[in-house]
């Protein structure tokens, strides 16, 4: 792996940065792509943002790197940000909605993009065994730390769906993962492979009008999240072996005093 030159790096993205907020969008873009020709890795997300300029196709998902180093960034700092600045909930959504349609008890659970534990925390009654995964290794510290989880992993979610053999899962959580995630069938696909017949699969997207939208299956939006299509969600499920038991409009979370529409999603493996 090459040297990254940091100082270079640094001067690259402040001045892409300053570029865009100016809006000075093709000089900005162009300050991006020295960024990327910098660090092919992507450690900052500079092909997201590109993305989010309108400019170019949206990638099929965040660079590894770039949502490892966002999420070890901001562990510490997590749960306040995300819980009391954004007042996100989706974790107890996802309790009440199987609850609600009498879904459960589970004897396995695999939270996918655990972060530091929010679901598996919500969940913890309502499950047997739970594994939770995610790429930030500091952020899986913290799950840690709160002994909500039998197993913890340190991977990259699609690359641990592919090689996983551990025992299959009856219940599967992805929340606050597929804004970091633009073609979805890898994660459903991999989803199913590691499940139970029958067993469910629940998980939160954010979207936007059609109109914005577009025909597009899906998009970068304009804080740097993959927003998706109700018809997209619902074809790639299909695709990949589930039935949909629902979806529900939902507000994922508040962005600059702006809610940020989506939905809470809760799905069965087909199977005897």
């Amino acid at each position: 792996m090459a040297k990254i030159d940091e100082e270079a790096l640094a001067e690259a993205y402040n001045r892409a940065l300053a570029l865009e907020k100016a809006g000075d969008i093709d000089a900005a873009v162009k300050a991006y792509e020295e960024v990327l020709a910098i660090d092919p890795d992507d450690h900052g997300g500079a092909s997201v943002r590109i993305a989010a300029l309108g400019r170019g196709e949206a990638p099929p998902k965040a660079p590894d790197a770039y949502v490892e180093t966002l999420f070890d960034q901001h562990a510490d700092a997590f749960e306040d940000i995300l819980v009391e600045q954004l007042g996100y909930t989706v974790p107890m959504m996802v309790r009440q909605r199987l609850q609600a349609l009498e879904l459960g008890p589970f004897k396995r659970l695999l939270d996918l993009g655990c972060g530091t534990g929010l679901t598996g925390g919500a969940l913890r009654d309502m499950v047997d065994d739970m594994t939770g995964i995610d790429i930030s290794e500091k952020m899986v510290e913290i799950a840690h730390e709160k002994d909500l989880y039998e197993t913890l992993y340190v991977a990259e979610l699609e690359d641990f769906l592919e090689d996983n053999d551990d025992e299959a899962f009856d219940l599967v959580t992805a929340t606050d993962v597929l804004p970091y995630l633009g073609a979805l069938e890898p994660l459903f696909f991999g989803a199913a492979e590691n499940m139970t017949a029958g067993g469910i699969f629940v998980f939160s997207s954010e979207t936007r009008p059609a109109d914005v939208m577009a025909d597009r299956p899906f998009m970068v939006g304009p804080h740097q999240r993959f927003v998706h299509a109700e018809t997209y969600v619902r074809e790639r499920l299909a695709a990949t072996g589930f039935e949909l038991v629902e979806i529900t409009d939902i507000n994922v979370r508040m962005q600059d005093g702006e809610p940020s529409p989506g939905h809470l999603v809760v799905a069965k493996k087909k199977g005897n």
